[in-house]
């Protein structure tokens, strides 16, 4: 048991920013009490600095920075918040690995960490512990947590990255639905374009938005990046159908979708210029928050088609915690990791992101925020339902750089704008990709 001393209970953080929510009563009273058996104690004036993405749903940044307030007062630890675009925080955090400074905790998007495990700390006794009092975590948490034996990064959340649409235009399509099929799913894009209400997915290099459509469009047909022994086989039959699909499905695109990245379809969605697109849940939380209730009473959400591959192709963005070796305050960064998954915490933040972030531990399955409103159930089922980028090889060096180097994005892109043919997009692609893993 820990002996706190009241200055240390009750120090307040100078790192958050201003206005930042300040924790209720009832999660100060958790974050002591969890504070005082806390495995990982601490270092004596431990100070850490935090950079995050920055939030698409308001009331998750309060509920974070609210249990934030929490840690610091009952343990004394500060913390210091900062926030980027996704765009910029990705090359931070490249640049803090390779030097060995910058923030102690990067709350970052995808895989990232495994371009650099070295310079990452070792968590698996955070992740195990709460492995062990959750339920386990799904398979693909752990597939982005681990390397080589060893967890390098908590893998707090899951975002669904699912369809959203406007019910009233694609009845006037002609359907009930989205189509659970692929075939069925392009007739209704092309309904959609004949009536002047186009959908329409981002091209651009985005790391959220446009990796999630464009690696379940080559998945859905049966194509994939490399083999089980991480052969490079993207140039394949099944790779070029899936482009013929998107030669086709491009045609119904609204004029602008090129130059997408994360949130361009956000606005278009939120203007009604745009009836179709895939995105997190953030879309509905800002038209419900903002009283826009033409667009939150006409949208809902759908589950990805299934294609010619016969099985969900899903793929959902992961945001791990990259606590980072360089850090002088070991078990303070520990300790933080493990507080914010902790149930009374992880049970604020689940609420607060209201479905655009998802749990990663099984135990949190049931929480409410999934039935109390229907338009968010489709996304409970993210991590169950989601592939790694790296499918169906390892997720290393090789899988992580074609990833950022966007070559599924560029692939799409070049066929679904006509740039390219199905044909030179696949061998383009192959060409890439065997740069990254030195064939």
């Amino acid at each position: 048991m820990r002996d706190f001393t009241r200055r240390q209970v009750l120090k307040t953080t100078t790192g958050l920013a201003v206005g930042a929510a300040i924790a209720s009563p009832s999660l100060l009273a958790a974050a002591r009490a969890w504070a005082m058996d806390n495995p990982w104690e601490p270092e004596k004036g431990a100070e850490l600095r935090l950079l995050r993405w920055k939030r698409f749903v308001q009331s998750e940044e309060e509920a974070f920075t609210a249990s934030i307030d929490a840690f610091t007062k009952a343990t004394g630890v500060s913390v210091r918040i900062d926030s980027e675009g996704f765009e910029d925080l990705r090359p931070k955090a490249a640049v803090a690995a390779n030097i060995g400074s910058g923030p102690d905790i990067i709350w970052g998007i995808h895989a990232d960490a495994h371009l650099y495990p070295n310079a990452m700390l070792d968590v698996t006794d955070v992740c195990e512990h709460l492995g062990g009092k959750y339920g386990g975590w799904y398979p693909i948490a752990e597939h982005y947590g681990v390397r080589d034996g060893r967890w390098i990064n908590v893998p707090i959340t899951i975002s669904g990255n699912y369809i959203n649409y406007r019910k009233s235009q694609i009845q006037k399509a002609g359907f009930e639905k989205v189509p659970e099929d692929t075939a069925g799913f392009l007739k209704l894009m092309q309904g959609l374009k004949a009536q002047g209400a186009p959908g329409g997915f981002a091209l651009g290099n985005a790391s959220g938005d446009g990796n999630c459509w464009t690696h379940w469009i080559l998945w859905s047909h049966g194509g994939r990046m490399v083999d089980e022994n991480d052969n490079v086989v993207v140039n394949s039959p099944e790779t070029v159908a899936g482009l013929e699909y998107v030669k086709e499905l491009g045609e119904t695109f609204i004029p602008g979708a090129a130059s997408w990245l994360d949130g361009h379809n956000n606005k278009a969605f939120l203007q009604s210029a745009c009836s179709l697109t895939n995105n997190g849940i953030s879309i509905y939380a800002a038209a419900v928050r903002e009283g826009m209730t033409d667009v939150a009473d006409d949208m809902d959400h759908a589950y990805w088609p299934v294609g010619p591959a016969g099985e969900p192709t899903e793929f959902h963005v992961c945001f791990p915690l990259m606590l980072y070796n360089h850090t002088k305050y070991p078990n303070a960064s520990k300790a933080l990791a493990a507080w914010l998954m902790e149930k009374d915490q992880y049970d604020a933040f689940l609420q607060g992101s209201v479905g655009y972030l998802s749990h990663s531990l099984k135990a949190f399955q049931d929480h409410p925020v999934w039935t109390e409103d229907p338009k968010r159930t489709v996304f409970r089922d993210s991590a169950a339902r989601s592939r790694s980028f790296a499918h169906s090889g390892s997720l290393g060096y090789a899988a992580s750089s074609v990833f950022a180097d966007f070559v599924v994005v560029n692939m799409v892109a070049e066929v679904a704008t006509g740039a390219k043919t199905p044909q030179q997009a696949a061998e383009d692609a192959q060409r890439r990709a065997e740069r990254y893993y030195k064939v």
